[in-house]
């Protein structure tokens, strides 16, 4: 993997390549193309970081991001694929999961959530579902974030000892420090079934989230046919002249406190 990528490296190469997010964006919107991009990997592998840089000057309006709860008591009666299929996007749209359905193949299926039979028939219907989107039009990217044992854990401690990360953390993030071995076989498996030339995978060596920030982004647009849509002509009207209204006194009371000035 190389060294870790110095910030003043870093930096000026995330700028530019949000600047090309931003043209891929209007690119999606002009064109009217549906893009979805799958984040998958361990806990604490960096996935939230890179959508994180990803989304961070794009409008929210064309690109959002779907980070699903589990499912309620109905839509565990439902297929297990239509919930998200509610989530795909309409034209002009791109749409980022912060985990998607592959949680039937990892964590659901290594935590005893769901029944041998279910994850049979989700590695099964899996492939079909993905060439059917395909097919119809959307652009479907799947990245798969890999990170070592010890820096997972390093990341997870971390959290533990941080006040404003530690929500990220739960009794399953938890437990997936002690099934290791069990998670690197489910995905394994899932990438035998899953990695299809209409839908490849893309893995993501993930110990430096700097590099691996940078890599991802430059990588989806590397695979995108997307050009420079150049922007609608906008003048500044003229400030028009004061017609007299006097706008009444004005209410301190109103007003939020000047925190900044006791700092």
């Amino acid at each position: 993997m190389g060294n870790r990528i110095p910030r003043k490296v870093y930096e000026p190469e995330l700028g530019r390549l949000q600047g090309e997010l931003v043209k891929l964006q209007e690119w999606v919107r002009a064109e009217r193309q549906r893009l979805v991009v799958i984040f998958e990997g361990r806990d604490a592998a960096g996935k939230g970081s890179t959508i994180k840089r990803i989304t961070e000057y794009l409008n929210p309006r064309v690109a959002r991001i779907v980070a699903l709860a589990k499912p309620d008591d109905r839509e565990q009666g439902e297929w297990y694929f239509q919930r998200y299929v509610n989530e795909l996007p309409a034209a002009g749209e791109i749409v980022l999961m912060d985990r998607s359905w592959y949680n039937r193949a990892g964590v659901e299926w290594v935590m005893g959530y769901c029944t041998a039979e279910e994850h049979r028939r989700f590695l099964h219907q899996c492939p079909i579902f993905e060439r059917l989107l395909v097919e119809d039009g959307i652009l479907l990217r799947k990245y798969w974030f890999s990170v070592s044992a010890r820096e997972q854990e390093r990341r997870i401690r971390a959290r533990l000892d941080d006040p404003v990360r530690r929500w990220k953390l739960s009794a399953v993030d938890l437990e997936s420090i002690s099934r290791w071995d069990d998670y690197s076989r489910a995905k394994d498996e899932m990438i035998l079934y899953t990695d299809i030339p209409e839908a490849p995978w893309s893995i993501v060596d993930s110990d430096d989230k700097r590099r691996a920030r940078l890599n991802t982004i430059a990588h989806l647009l590397s695979t995108l046919p997307y050009h420079e849509v150049p922007p609608p002509a906008i003048r500044l009207p003229e400030i028009p002249e004061g017609t007299g209204y006097r706008r009444p006194e004005r209410n301190p009371g109103s007003y939020v406190p000047d925190h900044a000035s006791t700092l």
